[in-house]
């Protein structure tokens, strides 16, 4: 109760709402760093390599001219390449001494420009500078740690009849500004989504537990007693099924739990008046008939007879019991399945003939082996023999029929009356279902049809209940097993 209590006060202390959380952030974080490794390691990239290849677009008109005009007598193509570049153009002679260097298509004084001659020395000393000098051209890109910072081109000209060499340098510093902000933003955009993901997620997931939550204290009522308890959520999915499913829970419940006060009161009933007659008609004997001997013998002969009943009585509800809780267990051999049908026939006439009900068998085979439980087909018969006498009119007969139906052999007791209703030809055979006597008679032990479809189930048998020609017949087959192939 106390935990019920935790969960509802404060449901962000729920399990199942915390795990659903971390889910949901989870798929969240994944995002947002599959977002960082894109852009670090796609877009950025991208970035860059658009750039050169900008860069790369606006000098291939050009190179032709590189390699045959003399730069010496074109004095606007320098500073062009420079401009091109977006970035610095620097040309030197075959001793690597440095010319001219232009920024942006700009002149510069080499003698007081300290950063041009920074990044004039760090040309000058690389490796690639000296392949060119050896006549050949050279692509660079320069690189600190992941970040690339600039890239360089290399190229053999002729200068005034000489041959000399330009090395055209980009700087990315705008885009790494470009980038930097991307970055920045990037970060915001992580946090602000992460801080709306949780709070969402822990909406969505309370929102999500709370069918669970009624469902389960909906089952909680019941396991309790409340049986017209009921989650009353009308939702299109699983939750919605379940809800649905605990409904008819609850219904079934209730409707077991009315079956359940039936029978108790039946069973009550039927006790109490053989317990009634047994003791009166004692007492008669004790004290008026015990010295007239045909009032005493038919006295004692009725005690027997509802003792006899009362016993039936017990063993019913005992079998039904047992073979429910799977404790029973058939004893079946080999019978002859005619003789057993017979011997029930034989032990109902009298019962039947007290109201002039006549029981006929028609059977047009007296062999039929069939390898059963015999003492529980019995108790079949008896309880439908009973059953029909208990809803025929006096004078009116029952016809029990044996005959050979698909592979197998279809036993019916048919007896004229009414029909059942077609709704309730499914809940006779239920537990606790007790059919309603006709005429104040009390074959049996009025839970006799449950009796019968739990020997039936156990044995295998297919089993109904239909009406035809003014008759109601309840039917079962037997239909005998092939011996498994070794």
């Amino acid at each position: 109760m106390s935990t019920n209590k935790n969960n509802k006060g404060s449901p962000f202390r729920s399990k199942i709402i915390i795990k659903l959380w971390l889910i949901m952030m989870a798929l969240v974080l994944l995002s947002i760093a599959f977002m960082w490794v894109a852009q670090i390691f796609l877009f950025e990239r991208n970035y860059v390599d658009s750039t050169i290849s900008e860069v790369q677009s606006r000098l291939d008109p050009i190179m032709e001219d590189l390699k045959t005009k003399d730069l010496a007598y074109n004095d606007k193509l320098i500073p062009y390449l420079s401009k091109s570049t977006s970035g610095k153009m620097m040309l030197t002679d075959t001793n690597g001494e440095l010319i001219a260097m232009y920024s942006y298509g700009h002149p510069i004084d080499l003698q007081t420009a300290e950063t041009e001659s920074f990044v004039w020395r760090g040309i000058k000393d690389s490796p690639e500078y000296q392949q060119m000098l050896r006549g050949d051209q050279y692509k660079k890109i320069i690189q600190h740690g992941s970040s690339v910072m600039a890239f360089e081109i290399g190229i053999p000209v002729m200068y005034g009849g000489q041959p000399a060499y330009v090395v055209l340098y980009h700087a990315l510093n705008e885009l790494h500004t470009v980038l930097s902000i991307n970055r920045r933003q990037l970060a915001m955009l992580s946090v602000i989504l992460t801080l709306s993901a949780a709070i969402l997620a822990a909406v969505l997931s309370r929102q999500f537990v709370r069918p669970i939550y009624i469902i389960k204290d909906t089952v909680d009522s019941l396991a309790k007693g409340d049986l017209n308890a009921t989650p009353e959520l009308h939702l299109q999915d699983e939750l919605g099924q379940l809800s649905h499913s605990v409904e008819e829970l609850g219904q079934a419940l209730k409707r077991v739990d009315v079956l359940r006060k039936e029978v108790i009161a039946n069973v009550s009933h039927e006790l109490r008046s053989p317990l009634a007659l047994i003791a009166g008609y004692a007492e008669m004997v004790r004290d008026v008939s015990w010295k007239d001997d045909a009032r005493r013998t038919d006295n004692l002969n009725l005690i027997i007879s509802e003792s006899g009943r009362m016993s039936e009585m017990v063993s019913d509800i005992m079998d039904y019991s047992q073979f429910q809780a799977g404790y029973l267990k058939l004893k079946k051999d080999w019978y002859n399945l005619y003789e057993i049908v017979e011997s029930e026939v034989v032990h109902c006439e009298q019962s039947a003939s007290e109201h002039q009900i006549r029981i006929q068998l028609e059977s047009a085979m007296t062999d039929i082996p069939a390898m059963v439980d015999a003492l529980k087909i019995s108790q079949v018969m008896r309880n439908l023999l009973y059953n029909a006498i208990n809803h025929t009119q006096n004078g009116e007969t029952i016809t029990v029929t044996m005959e050979k139906s698909k592979g197998g052999f279809l036993i019916s007791v048919a007896n004229p009356g009414d029909p059942i209703p077609v709704e309730d030809r499914e809940i006779i055979w239920e537990r606790y279902q007790r059919s309603q006597h006709q005429g104040g008679r009390r074959q049996g032990t009025g839970i006799g049809l449950s009796i019968v479809s739990t020997i039936l189930n156990t044995h295998d048998m297919p089993y109904g209940v239909d009406y035809r020609d003014g008759m109601t017949v309840f039917w079962f087959t037997y239909t005998p097993k092939l011996p498994k192939a070794e």
